[in-house]
């Protein structure tokens, strides 16, 4: 499942939250090759970001629910889909 809508909020939602620094500061290759695209928190902390269409207040207030990890995982699908994104654009 990947994330639909903006990737832009998704990220500003997880920055101000306080998960993108961090996160930064940590040696995450390892976990990056190993997001659980098949654990339910992963997959549930997706379809909440892919219903939530409206601002980043609204977009922290749903994500306030999850985990620290799952939180951390979902700032590195963001990550990915945005480098998919940004290679797809380049090709073109």
């Amino acid at each position: 499942m990947h994330i639909q809508g903006d990737l832009q909020l998704v990220f500003d939602a997880l920055y101000q939250m306080g998960v993108i620094e961090p996160l930064l500061q940590k040696d995450w290759a390892d976990k990056f090759h190993n997001i659980p695209k098949q654990d339910e928190r992963f997959q549930s902390a997706i379809r909440t970001v892919n219903e939530s269409h409206g601002s980043v207040r609204e977009m922290i207030s749903k994500l306030s629910d999850f985990d620290q990890q799952t939180l951390e995982y979902l700032a590195m699908e963001v990550a990915r889909e945005f480098a998919d994104y940004s290679t797809r654009q380049s090709v073109q």
